[in-house]
């Protein structure tokens, strides 16, 4: 997390709709094997946990039950130029958004597992707005059942929240007008936007 204050927030609906809308991020822990991260998706439920799943042979697979655990989602981010300031004696960062969500972390157990996977794939099939749905159930049981073999689901219960909303908040209207500017000629549209709605 970023250590200046005007980068954060406790908007907890604006938390809930970047992991809503990113739906991946990754998961860290410190093993016996050392430190690992995992690569996965995220679902946040009705209660505020979070929920995914990962494969049977990944590093982490062995450890989450029980363990300590942080999850970061990113969101969009950008190059920010020091030219774009009006102070010449500035240098260029980079404007960005993640939000560290850190708790401890418990199995799943395999209905739970399934109803994940089906939330899951409904959340995510909402969004193509051709054809029909995928839905678990148009495998064969037989086939869905061996993969569910392959993999574990986890929930992890947020006891943490740091975000990191670092949108150029410290600096003026003007020099934030420029910034969003020289973001777009440059093809950063998504962090260029979010400056325009969450950074003033």
């Amino acid at each position: 997390m970023h250590p200046n204050p005007s980068f954060r927030t406790e908007d907890r609906a604006l938390f809930e709709a970047l992991i809503t809308e990113t739906g991946f991020g990754t998961v860290f822990l410190t093993t016996p094997d050392g430190p690992r991260v995992a690569h996965v998706p995220l679902l946040l439920t009705e209660t505020g946990t979070l929920r995914f799943h990962l494969a049977l042979g990944n590093a982490l697979t062995r450890h989450l039950d029980g363990a300590q655990a942080l999850a970061v989602v990113n969101g969009p981010d950008g190059y920010i130029s020091a030219r774009w300031y009006a102070d010449p004696d500035q240098v260029p960062t980079w404007n960005y958004i993640a939000l560290e969500m850190e708790g401890p972390v418990r199995r799943m157990d395999r209905p739970e597992l399934l109803t994940l996977l089906e939330d899951v794939s409904a959340h995510h099939e909402a969004r193509i707005a051709d054809g029909t749905p995928w839905t678990m159930d148009k495998m064969a049981r037989i086939k869905r059942e061996r993969m569910m073999d392959m993999i574990v689901g986890f929930e992890l219960t947020v006891e943490a929240w740091r975000p990191t909303f670092k949108l150029s908040q410290n600096k003026s209207a003007e020099e934030r007008a420029r910034m969003i500017a020289g973001l777009k000629a440059a093809g950063s549209h998504a962090i260029a936007a979010l400056m325009e709605q969450l950074g003033v």
